[in-house]
């Protein structure tokens, strides 16, 4: 124990004694005297935190707002001494007598994957502990769900059950007031299973738009008086400034259900007739899905899989944004997860929390070349990053992949045919590309057919046509599987179940191509076109998306007009 230790706590001790002899001395003598040795203690605090190279704080008059405090809770500041003092959306600054304990520093881990904060430590004196300890009483007793306001989960299954379908949305945002129209709005979002809500101002009102399965869908109207109450609430529960309206803000918010907890990412947008909206819900289920039910089959299936297992080298998925390639790449790392297996990842934004897996958020200041090069020093069997977006995140991707890693990113391409090409482009060196990839996926996703309203149903001729092309060049093993002359389509017709939709749900169409002799010889050359690249792949045996879009189609999966939609 250190010498500035030792002190302070003979300071408190002495303190201990005075206290109890107290009323053997005069009133005024006390406090002079209590003040004095109160004056010793945060002096030796602040010499000791001098000493370890940490800044010191003096909480007492510190204006710690509710918001601050309640981000660590009174059982935990009591036990672990540590106080929340300080959060402004951006930054987190925590209070501790003792910052190198495992069980603070575990909080502030906490804290920065759940907030997405720099977490800062202070060293404070026990009676700043003891000061801050009384403000607990203030704060609510009773928990709320959300940081800013408070989104009860009776209320969302209260309206979640007066919703099934978007009229009666309408109706009940005409009989609730202001403060419940977000709550209802959120229930009826996620009754529907919406990834994104959508609230727009518009010359005549309000329109709230829901993202179903990757497709918006007119859900309500709210009358433009309640707007500014409206968006006020909204700002106030993503924790961004209320009285900025002229600039682009973002914010975040979770509501913690019974058996989940939903992140939420809100984004504010100046417009013509007032700010635009939009909520992102991000449920922890939505990464529960297992590498064996992301669709993948036959021999593309094995093909992944064989690479997957392998101890090094590069898989890059590939697709446009909402292609399903972060919901491949977690899928692939929960079936790396295992206790003897190090998986580090580099994210922008981390969306989802992984048990067992250390995530890296990305930001300004860190980037994604930034943190590769140091999760490589962290000696990981299996490393994420999110993007490869320049030619320096490429190199390093590349060497970690050379140099015994498995090494796991996207790439914003059409299909896999284009990864090399985009590498290249980037400048990364064919010699170093060739024996790096071990495979390339294309990927998009499309809706499934509700399974309540699936009928049969014949396409038109021109999309048969689309089809027998496709079917002749499938490899001679898929083609053997399939009898050209009962070619069967199915839709949806639209019920209760999906909203009149016709489709329930997503499947992810894939193409996996795989390094070979040829492609690497294409590679090599320095001159692989998108052509050439996925001619080679055909060649020895590739499904392409849009065939893997037909196939589904034909076991009823999802309609032949939803794979034209997407892969052709």
């Amino acid at each position: 124990m250190s010498k500035n230790h030792q002190s302070i706590e003979e300071l408190i001790n002495a303190d201990q004694g005075e206290a109890d002899s107290e009323e053997s001395a005069t009133g005024k003598f006390s406090v002079l005297q209590g003040k004095i040795k109160h004056d010793e203690t945060e002096r030796a605090v602040e010499a000791d935190a001098a000493g370890r190279g940490l800044p010191y704080i003096n909480l007492f008059g510190f204006p710690i707002s509710p918001e601050a405090l309640s981000l660590v809770s009174e059982e935990t500041a009591r036990t672990q001494a540590v106080i929340c003092f300080f959060y402004d959306g951006e930054r987190i600054r925590l209070a501790s007598l003792d910052p190198e304990n495992e069980a603070v520093k575990e909080i502030a881990a906490k804290l920065e994957k759940e907030y997405f904060c720099a977490v800062k430590f202070y060293l404070f004196s026990p009676y700043s502990l003891e000061y801050a300890l009384k403000l607990y009483s203030a704060l609510p007793k009773v928990r709320v769900i959300t940081r800013g306001l408070s989104i009860k989960e009776e209320d969302l299954n209260r309206f979640s059950e007066k919703i099934t379908s978007f009229k009666d949305l309408q109706a009940q945002i005409a009989d609730v007031d202001i403060t419940e129209t977000i709550t209802l709005l959120l229930a009826a979002a996620i009754k529907s299973d919406a990834s994104d809500v959508h609230i727009e101002a518009e010359e005549a009102g309000i329109k709230v738009r829901y993202r179903i399965d990757g497709i918006l869908h007119d859900a309500a109207l709210i009358e433009k008086k309640a707007w500014p109450k409206i968006i006020s609430r909204l700002k106030l529960l993503a924790g961004v400034k209320i009285n900025v309206d002229e600039k682009p803000q973002d914010g975040r918010t979770s509501i913690h259900l019974r058996n989940e907890r939903i992140d939420i990412r809100v984004s504010f947008l100046p417009t013509n007739f007032g700010e635009s909206v939009v909520m992102r819900l991000l449920r922890a289920s939505a990464v529960g899905l297992e590498f064996e039910m992301l669709g993948l089959r036959g021999s593309s299936f094995a093909q992944l899989k064989r690479e997957v297992e392998r101890p090094n080298g590069m898989i890059i998925t590939t697709g446009p944004t909402g292609s399903g390639k972060t919901t491949t790449l977690y899928a692939i790392l929960k079936k790396l997860n295992s206790p003897d297996t190090k998986i580090i990842t580099a994210e922008d934004p981390i969306e989802y929390q992984l048990p067992g897996i250390n995530q890296s958020q990305i930001s300004a200041n860190y980037t994604f070349a930034q943190g590769l090069r140091s999760i490589v020093r962290q000696d990981p069997d299996v490393i994420m990053v999110g993007e490869i977006r320049d030619l320096e995140t490429a190199e390093i991707a590349i060497q970690a992949a050379l140099t015994g890693h498995l090494v796991l990113s996207t790439i914003h391409t059409n299909d896999a045919a284009g990864t090399v090409p985009r590498l290249l482009s980037m400048g990364a060196k064919p010699f170093l590309i060739a024996p790096a990839l071990n495979a390339m996926i294309g990927q998009r996703l499309v809706r499934k057919i509700c399974e309540h309203c699936r009928e049969p149903f014949v396409p038109p001729p021109d999309d048969l046509a689309r089809v027998r092309t496709l079917l002749d060049q499938l490899p001679t093993e898929e083609k053997a599987k399939i009898n050209p002359d009962q070619l069967a389509f199915y839709r949806g017709r639209g019920c209760d179940h999906c909203q009149d939709i016709g489709f329930k749900g997503r499947v992810g169409i894939y193409e996996i191509m795989t390094m070979n002799a040829e492609i690497e010889k294409l590679i090599l050359s320095g001159q692989a076109s998108e052509y050439d690249m996925r001619d080679a792949a055909r060649k020895n045996g590739m499904i392409t998306m849009a065939q893997d879009g037909v196939l589904k189609a034909l076991e009823g999966i999802t309609s032949l007009e939803e794979v034209f939609r997407v892969a052709e």
